[in-house]
């Protein structure tokens, strides 16, 4: 295996981790239950402490908006100190490409307004069914979101390893 190689393996890896902690630990209830609220299909959410906001497509955005930065910046933080761990320099620029990659893709897909993204690509390819699948323990629209999530990573992934160098011991 060569140096790019195992660049790219690692930054996928990381990027990966973060990705898949920041969706669900990280994420908060409020950005899970209302990033696709919009004004004709409008979100009431319940607080804690029992007071209840309705939330509408600009509420949506702004939800939206703050779990892709709180997600872009768990990938960031992992990528960054986990390549310096492993003795791999990736170029800023990579990495900030890299980043907006996988964050305007996830903002895009986790919109889902109207008919979102991803429903509208499952419908043109086949896959409607699978999409608005959720018996047997599944949800189709989950894994076709995961999965498209998981694409986009590995093409930043590839983006971060642009000029990317294993630093030498000595």
């Amino acid at each position: 295996m060569n140096h790019r190689t195992g660049i790219f393996a690692a930054a996928y890896a990381l990027m990966r981790a973060a990705a898949d902690h920041a969706d669900h630990w990280g994420q908060s209830d409020f950005d899970a239950q209302c990033k696709g609220a919009t004004d004709d299909a409008p979100v009431e959410y319940k607080h804690e402490d029992g007071t209840t906001v309705t939330v509408g497509t600009v509420g949506g955005r702004r939800a939206c908006l703050h779990h892709v930065l709180q997600y872009s910046a768990t990938q960031g933080l992992v990528l960054v100190a986990g390549t310096r761990v492993l003795g791999i320099r990736l170029h800023p620029a990579a990495v900030a490409a890299a980043l907006v990659v996988s964050g305007a893709t996830h903002y895009a897909a986790d919109r889902r307004v109207p008919q979102g993204l991803l429903q509208r690509l499952a419908k043109a390819t086949g896959k409607e069914r699978f999409y608005k699948l959720s018996d047997f323990g599944m949800n189709g629209a989950y894994c076709l979101d995961q999965s498209w999530h998981h694409s986009w990573e590995t093409l930043a992934a590839a983006v971060a390893s642009i000029n990317a160098d294993v630093r030498h011991p000595g």
